[in-house]
């Protein structure tokens, strides 16, 4: 028997946290504690970082646990379980950092629901309206040459580069197709091309779903996402589904003050609050806590860092990167900043030395403060015209700034802070061009994914 035949027929048995089946998609290896035991694990290089708790009956919890972490301790690496719920939180005590909640609903309360939510209500007639329909998909529609699986792969593209952070791995890769078979998949369509997809994977010891994924085309109409969940519910109700999840919202409720700090500093990055109060707006029955778990004198802050390298797929540099050139609005509001403080110090009397006359100074102080303006104006909203006027001026910034400096401010100097100004001058819109040119050309390629 294969492993991953080994590791469903064990979710079948024990499956019970909600990302339990997702130890099935690519990127996960598995360590087994016997024929009634096993862990899903990514390999950081410096640690295993667990998706969720071991898949065991709840008396194996603790044993099987604390065996991993011998093992990877073994095998020269940390450990950690990422996303357990309260069943192992309750049973093993562990050390741990709330790092969220998730919601859940009974699928048979769900007419009720929308009873007493007129905004749910709305926001599925908008979507009927503009002729928006859902369906789930047949299992062969999903063949790997099939058209609707073909326009489904777009769809996860356009999404994925609409993205504001680089794709991340680990729990949060998009990756549907993994056993099909015991998925289900639901698809809103408009104008016959999809413009919306919602999949599902099982929770087999609690007779639950998990709405694992959730695309939606950036120019969907209003509703779209709202009358997926509608159908999924009313499937999950149809096949007598005792409780439904949409999953992790980050950083949500009563998270440690660490975590806390990181969803202010993060909201430019990821919309924290907005995840939250999504799902909120669904009316759930309750709010469960979600924890990241990690061994009896371990480290807290090794155990965060672990987890936030496996979900930048072993890379925190390499994401960051990644990330910083897709432009995200926070980096361009960033630059139009420091164009500020630079402006400032250009037109400082002081800075007259620079240039070789005071119309040269004021011309460059007047192109900086028009600059500066685009930037905040592009950081606002992102129009491809306008991006295209500022990248442009910006290079002819970096070119011209070389040009005078190589000419001009070379031979006139005089020490290492000479130098160094002369550095920070030509570097910084020549980085400022490299990470513009780069936003570009990744906002236009996802613009036209077809």
């Amino acid at each position: 028997m294969s492993d991953a035949a080994r590791v469903l027929a064990l979710l079948e048995r024990h499956g019970w946290n909600a990302t339990s089946f997702q130890i099935l998609e690519p990127g996960f290896r598995y360590w087994f504690d016997g024929d009634d035991a096993c862990v899903g694990y990514v390999d950081t290089g410096r640690a295993w970082v667990a998706a969720g708790p071991p898949i065991a009956a709840t008396e194996r919890l603790v044993a099987t646990s604390e065996r991993f972490v011998a093992a990877a301790r073994e095998a020269g690496r940390r450990a950690c379980l990422f996303g357990t719920e309260v069943r192992f939180h309750d049973t093993a005590r562990w050390p741990a950092l709330r790092i969220g909640e998730q919601p859940l609903w009974s699928p048979a309360g769900w007419e009720a629901v929308l009873r007493g939510s007129r905004s749910l209500r709305e926001q599925l007639r908008r979507a009927r309206a503009k002729r928006v329909t859902v369906r789930q998909l047949a299992f062969e529609e999903l063949a790997a040459q099939h058209p609707k699986r073909v326009e489904l792969e777009g769809l996860i593209a356009r999404w994925l580069a609409s993205r504001t952070l680089a794709p991340m791995g680990f729990l949060v890769q998009v990756d549907p197709f993994a056993h099909p078979e015991r998925r289900r998949y639901f698809v809103a369509e408009h104008e016959g091309r999809i413009v919306g997809f919602l999949g599902v994977i099982p929770i087999y010891a609690r007779s639950g779903w998990f709405f694992r994924d959730f695309l939606r085309d950036p120019h969907a109409p209003n509703g779209t996402v709202e009358l997926l969940v509608d159908a999924g519910m009313r499937a999950a109700a149809a096949e007598r589904i005792s409780l439904v999840t949409l999953g992790l919202a980050p950083l949500a409720g009563e998270v440690g003050p660490v975590l806390r700090s990181a969803r202010f500093f993060g909201r430019s990055l990821y919309d924290f609050e907005g995840l939250r109060t999504f799902k909120a707006k669904l009316k759930p029955d309750s709010w469960d806590p979600i924890f990241l778990s990690y061994p009896p004198r371990a480290s807290s802050l090794f155990a965060i860092v672990d987890t936030l390298t496996a979900f930048s797929r072993g890379g925190l540099l390499r994401f960051g990167v990644q990330t910083l050139l897709r432009g995200p609005a926070i980096v361009i509001r960033l630059l139009a900043v420091l164009l500020v403080v630079w402006t400032v110090l250009l037109a400082l009397p002081t800075s007259a030395r620079w240039f070789p006359a005071p119309a040269w100074q004021w011309s460059w102080v007047g192109f900086d403060i028009a600059l500066g303006a685009a930037l905040f104006a592009l950081a606002r909203r992102w129009r491809h015209r306008l991006a295209d006027i500022v990248t442009a001026a910006v290079t002819a910034d970096a070119v011209v700034t070389l040009g005078e400096a190589l000419v001009y401010n070379v031979p006139r100097t005089r020490n290492v802070i000479d130098v160094l100004v002369m550095t920070v001058a030509v570097c910084a819109p020549t980085f400022a061009a490299i990470l513009l040119w780069h936003a570009r050309v990744h906002r236009s390629d996802w613009s036209n994914i077809s």
